[in-house]
């Protein structure tokens, strides 16, 4: 029973953890992206959304998913989904992505934010984390300390 107030927190922390990593990886991605100055115009394929939660008390989720394709200035076809789009975007809009040349299949159609909200955005990502990590450890460490004092009292 001990073991299982160290596992559960233990696993919602490397669950935070993989947040953090998919944060920084998406902000790297998008600043890439951007900072890198290649634009084309892509067509959006297929627009859908992804629903989520709903249980019994639990509200339900709804994702955006565009399915985009362009050609880079190669004139190689790259095809790429995002998610978090605006909902004006519709099948067969038009749209600008912005690219990287080495990775054009990690394009973007978000359009380009000042470096600040980017930064704030991934900051509240991370302090929100960093305080749900910081709860985990905290209750961990009581929870041995609790453990500790029954264990002292126990012949």
């Amino acid at each position: 029973m001990e073991a299982l107030f160290y596992a559960v927190p233990v696993l919602m922390i490397t669950f935070a953890v993989l947040g953090l990593v998919s944060a920084a990886r998406r902000a790297r991605r998008v600043r890439g992206a951007w900072d890198s100055g290649l634009t084309a115009e892509a067509r959006c394929l297929r627009t859908y959304t992804t629903t989520s939660g709903g249980g019994a008390d639990t509200s339900v989720s709804t994702t955006l998913h565009h399915v985009y394709e362009f050609r880079t200035r190669e004139g190689r076809g790259v095809r790429f989904e995002e998610t978090g789009g605006p909902g004006t975007v519709l099948e067969g809009d038009v749209v600008t992505v912005h690219y990287r040349a080495e990775r054009p299949e990690e394009a973007t159609a978000h359009t380009p934010a000042r470096r600040g909200r980017l930064a704030a955005e991934q900051g509240c990502v991370f302090a929100f984390l960093g305080v749900f990590i910081a709860l985990c450890l905290t209750f961990m460490a009581v929870a041995h300390m609790i453990f500790s004092a029954t264990d002292d009292f126990m012949p």
